[in-house]
């Protein structure tokens, strides 16, 4: 795993996170209202229902929710590239702190995702660490550095 500033948005990525929790609402649609999801869910209105379907059908895992033209390709080489977006839970409620047990099934799952697709890139925001309320270094950090190669990049917004 390595630590990287900047943008989530700009990122040169297979994929990007953005940490989610797992509470839907009576319209079928996630909650998508704080941090980078909140962020997401403005950029892609229609990601907190496509989110919602996938949790209320296969449960508070990792997803891919949609994805994302990736502008620095194609004005480098004139070719169309994408990345991923992915749903990467970190609560089960968005009103709790966040789940450190959560947090480590992610990891593996995404790294899971990672070795089939073969991604060489995934970028994703420090896990738990802003609306989770959770301390990066002692808490986080220690248990992502685990799980995450250097395939993975976890970015200070």
């Amino acid at each position: 795993m390595k630590e990287i500033k900047g943008n989530l948005w700009d990122q040169d990525a297979d994929a990007i996170c953005i940490t989610t929790n797992g509470f839907v609402k009576k319209n079928g649609e996630c909650v998508m209202g704080a941090g980078i999801a909140k962020d997401a869910a403005k950029r892609y209105p229609n990601m907190p229902k496509k989110l919602g379907g996938l949790i209320n059908k296969y449960g508070n895992r990792l997803h891919i929710i949609g994805s994302m033209i990736r502008e620095s390709i194609m004005k480098l080489h004139g070719e169309t590239a994408f990345s991923y977006i992915i749903a990467f839970p970190v609560k089960h409620k968005w009103f709790e702190k966040a789940d450190l047990k959560l947090i480590e099934t992610s990891c593996k799952e995404l790294v899971a995702l990672a070795n089939d697709l073969s991604w060489q890139k995934v970028v994703l925001v420090k896990p738990g660490c802003g609306c989770g309320k959770l301390d990066w270094e002692t808490e986080v950090k220690p248990l992502v550095e685990k799980e995450l190669d250097d395939r993975f990049e976890v970015i200070d917004l």
